[in-house]
């Protein structure tokens, strides 16, 4: 399996860093960016630097400017392209067909080419654009995973926050995962009269 992965300047770096592991630790093939600013918050709220935490894990980091990387190009056989998190900036050039940046470039040719794009928007409240660009990319195939706390699952951490989020997008790859609970296994709960 071959993965797009790109990380913007939204909050919640930390889930696309995790995400990166996970799909590392599983021998996925990935091909990763950032935007400067993802760069800066990257580093900000986890103290990675992102693009050497990438290369020391012996994966392809790609400029955010490099248009002639091979993700531009629909001949190139990419199963999956994820932005996580991605900004409500990013969502809005991508749903305008809009492609000045690498980020904004793969998800363009994942939707022309029909392929898996997972946008993983981090905002609230959404307003009636976001909701608009978001409903957009879902009408051409994009599936739209806002970073949802599970209740259910009775977090204890942050990690445990984090490992089932990224494990619900591993869901949405058909990656079979043990990051988190599924509902109904071992979660006892009461149904009231």
């Amino acid at each position: 399996m071959r993965i797009f992965l790109g990380i913007t300047g939204a909050s919640g770096s930390i889930l696309g860093v995790e995400l990166f592991n996970a799909l590392n630790a599983r021998g996925i093939e990935l091909y990763v960016t950032a935007t400067r600013q993802g760069l800066k918050v990257c580093e900000y709220e986890t103290d990675i630097n992102l693009k050497e935490y990438v290369e020391n894990h012996n994966k392809k980091y790609f400029d955010i400017d490099d248009l002639f990387a091979p993700m531009c190009s629909g001949s190139f056989n990419v199963d999956a392209s994820i932005i996580c998190p991605c900004s409500m900036g990013t969502l809005a050039r991508i749903s305008s067909g809009i492609s000045q940046n690498l980020i904004e470039r793969a998800s363009d040719v994942a939707i022309k080419e029909r392929k898996k794009l997972i946008l993983v928007p981090r905002e609230t409240p959404l307003s009636n654009i976001h909701l608009k660009n978001m409903l957009t990319l879902s009408e051409c195939g994009a599936i739209i995973v806002p970073p949802s706390i599970s209740f259910y699952s009775k977090p204890k951490s942050i990690t445990d926050i984090v490992n089932f989020f990224v494990g619900r997008i591993l869901n949405q790859l058909g990656i079979d995962n043990n990051l988190s609970k599924r509902w109904g296994e071992d979660i006892k709960y009461e149904v009231s009269n």
